[in-house]
């Protein structure tokens, strides 16, 4: 379970995030929604301890991430940064290597690359392992990238806006892998969602954010309702009720 007790963080006095009470329940997939400046990538780097918290305290799975070791905490936990991505002369098997660093300290082994193949496979990427990052599409290096952060095998896993810059297929496709992750691997995913329309598709769980503050958790069926999302984007939003579940219309 991811905890977070009265967790704040202020960067004007006009600007602040929280206090944030929450508890994300062990397994699954859980999305942030809101409107920009909501709070949501801010929310999901303080899990990932890639950003200090002022004040509170966050837990995952019962270890306190802002007094643990680095190298406890990776065992544990990976986040995944959308503006940190990078191209560079890596093939697509060195970089999914990254993930396996915890353990192998740069020295892999028989077991590492097993593991290494494992989500190369899972992610469809065996025919292009040893394609160079800048000679891939902004899909497949996308997919390279979450290959690596599941790579490092942590029960939790955070990913900032995974689908950015993918088109409607690449985002069907990399919702399908993530989904498939949470129900085949066990993984707790937690991702930074702004299309409302894939968290309800593909989410166990929705936490909607609006000015820094949580406004509303619960399942896909709890938050998909016109009145409260109406609410949070401060827009007209209309919920259909078709065979492929909801669908907000803005």
């Amino acid at each position: 379970m991811i905890q977070i007790s009265n967790v704040s963080k202020s960067y004007t006095s006009e600007e602040t995030i929280g206090p944030l009470n929450i508890n994300i329940p062990k397994a699954g997939l859980t999305s942030l929604i809101g409107p920009n400046g909501a709070g949501k990538s801010t929310t999901l780097l303080m899990i990932g301890r890639l950003l200090d918290i002022d004040n509170g305290q966050i837990q995952v799975a019962n270890m306190d991430v802002s007094g643990s070791k680095s190298k406890d905490l990776a065992k544990i936990l990976t986040i995944l940064r959308q503006e940190n991505h990078f191209v560079t002369r890596l093939t697509v098997r060195q970089l999914v290597g990254f993930g396996r660093f915890p353990y192998s300290k740069g020295r892999l082994t028989s077991e590492d690359e097993s593991i290494i193949s494992k989500y190369i496979d899972f992610l469809e990427l065996t025919k292009l392992e040893n394609r160079y990052l800048d000679e891939l599409s902004g899909g497949q290096r996308q997919r390279a990238y979450v290959a690596m952060v599941l790579c490092q095998e942590t029960e939790y896993v955070l990913l900032d806006e995974p689908l950015n810059n993918l088109d409607v297929a690449r985002s069907v496709q990399m919702m399908g892998h993530l989904r498939e992750a949470a129900n085949e691997l066990g993984r707790t995913i937690v991702t930074v969602m702004h299309d409302i329309n894939f968290a309800a598709k593909y989410s166990d769980r929705i936490c909607a954010m609006k000015k820094g503050q949580i406004a509303a958790f619960g399942s896909v069926d709890e938050i998909m309702q016109a009145e409260l999302l109406t609410d949070i984007f401060e827009t007209q939003i209309e919920i259909i009720q078709g065979p492929y579940g909801g669908v907000a219309i803005y």
